[in-house]
């Protein structure tokens, strides 16, 4: 989903002179806030901001946002998610594949 935020040109301003990008700014309060309140897990930070698991959490840890305290089945729930999300980034690099794709093929030798 892509939402378009009104800011006056006065603090639009002010605000990229504080420096950094104010779109990905605005994203990481409304990651933060939302986490604040218990609306987005962990896991829907990541995804959002695009950070791994330990990079949300040192995010949050600048932020003075601590961890929620969450039960096990949601521990359960959002350790799978990092886990089926790191496999599927793991498989994209994997070594193998990386080592397949630059073994010289007999076509490749002859040239």
């Amino acid at each position: 989903m892509e939402d378009t935020l009104h800011i006056p040109d006065d603090i639009a301003k002010r605000l990229s002179a504080a420096g950094g990008d104010v779109s990905r700014r605005a994203l990481e309060a409304i990651a933060l806030e939302g986490y604040r309140e218990q609306t987005s897990t962990l896991y829907q930070i990541s995804e959002m901001l695009g950070l791994s698991r330990v990079e949300t959490e040192d995010f949050l840890g600048r932020h003075h946002v601590p961890l929620a305290v969450i039960d096990e089945a949601d521990l359960d729930r959002e350790a799978a998610l990092f886990e089926a999300a790191s496999r599927s980034s793991r498989s994209l690099f994997h070594p193998a594949r990386l080592l397949r794709s630059n073994v010289p093929t007999r076509s490749s030798e002859t040239m």
